[in-house]
């Protein structure tokens, strides 16, 4: 499902996300980068402006109201959302006491 878009300059960067965990980049309609993550991951690539090659970073999480993103162009922030909460932990913690209660059980 497609998350978002940002428009940088002339190129179209566009993030999907999946209930099953594969993040996507794609800038300007091409694929740039794609993972398997729950927690969130990292994705580098460049965009063309100007002539030249920039780097970009995008950094996908989980924050108090859901997934949320940074993008960073050569190292400078360009968007950063809410700080990333606590939900990692809590997903962590929901998956061990699911697995030890199903334990106990047996």
């Amino acid at each position: 499902m497609k998350y978002t878009t940002v428009h940088l300059g002339d190129n179209k960067i566009e993030l999907f996300n999946t209930l099953l965990g594969k993040e996507t980049v794609k800038v300007n309609g091409e694929v740039v980068s794609s993972t398997y993550s729950m927690l969130g991951a990292e994705h580098t690539f460049t965009v063309r402006e100007d002539g030249r090659d920039v780097e970009c970073t995008i950094q996908f999480g989980f924050g108090m109201n859901g997934v949320v993103f940074d993008l960073y162009k050569e190292g400078t922030p360009i968007i950063e959302s809410e700080q990333k909460g606590c939900m990692g932990m809590f997903i962590v913690f929901i998956i061990v006491f699911s697995i030890i209660f199903v334990l106990s059980q047996i």
